[in-house]
This record gives C-alpha cells, sequence and structure tokens, in this order.
C-alpha cells in the first residue's frame, strides 16, 4: 500500500478485504495497491490533466489511483523527496534545480527525485488588465503583478523572467497567489497583471478574458534571447493569435517541459506499469496518451516521441525499462 499517510487510505483495504471475504472473495490483503499524484491550483492545467491521468492509470494499470491539489512544482518536488506523496507534476527547470540543489533548493539537493515522463510544453503567460496600461514588462513597475503561488514553478519563472526585464519583487507589489485567485484578482480590479506557466490555453485565463478586456504582454526579444541562454530549460514559443477569446495578435514569450515525477523508494514494478499504461496500446488499439487526449485539450501534445525532451535528471528505473522495451532509448 502506498499512500499511507493519508488517513482515508488506511481504511479502503480493509473494508475491501473484509467485504470479499464476506462475500466468499479471496482477494489477499494489501493486493489493490494505490497510487495519488500531486498537482496544482485547480484553475490551472496540472489538476484537470492529473485527474485524466489517475484515471487512465486506474483503468490500465490495476492500480487505485488519484489527483489531489496542490502548490505545484517546487513545493511537490520536496513532497516527493519526503516521501508523502507518490507521483507528482513538475516544471523540468524547478525539477533540475531541486536534484542539483540550486535555486529554491539551495545547498540541499533533492537526489532522490526520478522522473517517470515528460509530457507537455508548459507556456509563460503574461495578462494584464488593459486599465493597467501595461503593453510590456518594462511598464510594469509599482503594479500588483501576480506572481504565482509561494513553491510553484510559476512563481520561479516570474523572478527570473523580471530580472531580464530590469525588475525585482521590491519594484513591484507582488501577489504570492494561484491562477484562480489571480484571474479573479484582475478580474475585481485588484491586481493589474498575472503571471502564469501552464498548458495553453489554462481555464483561468479563459474564463478572466470572457469578462474582463485584458491585453497579453509580449516578453522582450532580447530578454527571451537571454533567459534562454542563461536557463537551457526554457525554449522561444509563440502563443498563435484566436487562441484566446479577443487575443487578436500572436504573443512571444518562453515554454519548458511539465514531468511527471517520483522517487527511487516507488518499486520497479510499479513503475513500469504506470509508464507503460500511459505510453503503450490497449486492447483497443488505443494508448493512455491517446486516452488524455480525448479527456483533456492538453493530452493532444502529450506524445511517446517526446517522453524524455527536457528531462536532465535521472529516470526511474521502471519508466527507463519501458523505453528501452520502446525504442527509446538503447
Amino acid at each position: 500500500m502506498f499512500a499511507k499517510k493519508r488517513g482515508l487510505y488506511w481504511i479502503v483495504p480493509v473494508i475491501a478485504v473484509l467485504a470479499l471475504a464476506v462475500a466468499g472473495g479471496v482477494m489477499a490483503a494489501g493486493e489493490t495497491k494505490f497510487l495519488a499524484i500531486a498537482t496544482g491550483g485547480t484553475g490551472g492545467t496540472y489538476y484537470p490533466l492529473g485527474g485524466a491521468l489517475a484515471q487512465v492509470i486506474s483503468e490500465r494499470a490495476g492500480i487505485s489511483a488519484t489527483a489531489q491539489s496542490g502548490n505545484a512544482s517546487v513545493a511537490n518536488c520536496n513532497l516527493i523527496a519526503r516521501g508523502d506523496v507518490e507521483t507528482a507534476f513538475v516544471q523540468n527547470n524547478v525539477a533540475d534545480d531541486a536534484y542539483h540543489g540550486r535555486g529554491a533548493f539551495d545547498g540541499r539537493p533533492l537526489a532522490n527525485l526520478r522522473v517517470i515522463a515528460a509530457l507537455y510544453p508548459e507556456t509563460v503567460q503574461v495578462v494584464a488588465r488593459k486599465a493597467s496600461n501595461v503593453k510590456n514588462l518594462k511598464e510594469a513597475k509599482g503594479k500588483i503583478i501576480a506572481v504565482g503561488d509561494k513553491g510553484s514553478g510559476t512563481e520561479v519563472d516570474t523572478r527570473n523572467i523580471l530580472q531580464l526585464h530590469g525588475l525585482t519583487y521590491d519594484d513591484i507589489k507582488p501577489l504570492y497567489v494561484n491562477f484562480s485567485v489571480a484571474a479573479q484578482r484582475l478580474q475585481d480590479d485588484q491586481g493589474d497583471v498575472l503571471f502564469t506557466t501552464a498548458g495553453v490555453p489554462t481555464s483561468s485565463i479563459i474564463e478572466l478574458m470572457t469578462g474582463k478586456e485584458c491585453n497579453f504582454v509580449n516578453l522582450d526579444a532580447e530578454a527571451i534571447k537571454q533567459l534562454c541562454a542563461k536557463f537551457p530549460f526554457y525554449v522561444p514559443i509563440t502563443i498563435p493569435a484566436g487562441t484566446y477569446k479577443a487575443q487578436t495578435e500572436a504573443v512571444n514569450t518562453v515554454a519548458m517541459m511539465a514531468l511527471w515525477i517520483t522517487n527511487d523508494k516507488l518499486d520497479n514494478d510499479t513503475a513500469y506499469k504506470i509508464t507503460k499504461a500511459l505510453w503503450a496500446k490497449g486492447d483497443k488499439g488505443d494508448s493512455g496518451a491517446d486516452a488524455l487526449a480525448k479527456i483533456h485539450d492538453q493530452g493532444k501534445n502529450i506524445k511517446l516521441e517526446t517522453a524524455l525532451k527536457g528531462v536532465t535528471i535521472p529516470l526511474h528505473a521502471g519508466a527507463e525499462k519501458f523505453y528501452r522495451e520502446a525504442g527509446l532509448m538503447k
């Protein structure tokens, strides 16, 4: 049994076993396995995608999986390292910092982190209320900016990006809130700009731009160049015009990969089964990733050919076994 630190799960196997015993069942105690996926705030991409992935694992791997909301990348790395949760979604740049003891993990390397798969590109999206008159980040000085939840990858990205536009948190009024709250603050005229690092489109931004006049903020071309040179995890990306309501022009920004991670204590058989559940073809000829594409828009960007893209920390041995069988590794 995996999720031993969440009290509810202690009783589920016992109840199941007792029920089967009364009915004449023969399943042994502990046969059912449980696995959680730590995600992010409910207004981002991690949470709904985690729910969809949990459904895939439950149906295809014989493991009872659940998704739980959380504070995203930095917090999730700490949860995984402590063994408080079995798997989690994190940005690849945050995972690399955590493994090597840099950034938010300075001097505290989390060397037991392991990767199951790279999932999809996460895009930095900067949105301003039209009334705030922020067309570029140099105009954001003195503004109220939702920088992301403390312990989130978004907050890490915000610091990096502001710095390369000549700003620090001393130059702005930072709000440490999640995607949904950030959008609501702009909706209520209690914030000027928000940063969100998530798959495109993002539900909280869709809702915001449906009810409020807003504009996307392009990142400066030179800042993008310097950012990608300083932090190789970032890649230049363009959000096509029309991706969101009233977004009439393409947006220049950066992206990185979302990773599905665990730690080195997860047994190899389970790691192999959940990796296979995501990528292997099932009885109906579709993979778990194909199923995700039908459940969530971002699932369309989860592809076996990019399963190792942006992975700079070790793979879990069970996941590596699958990728060798699939021909992605020699």
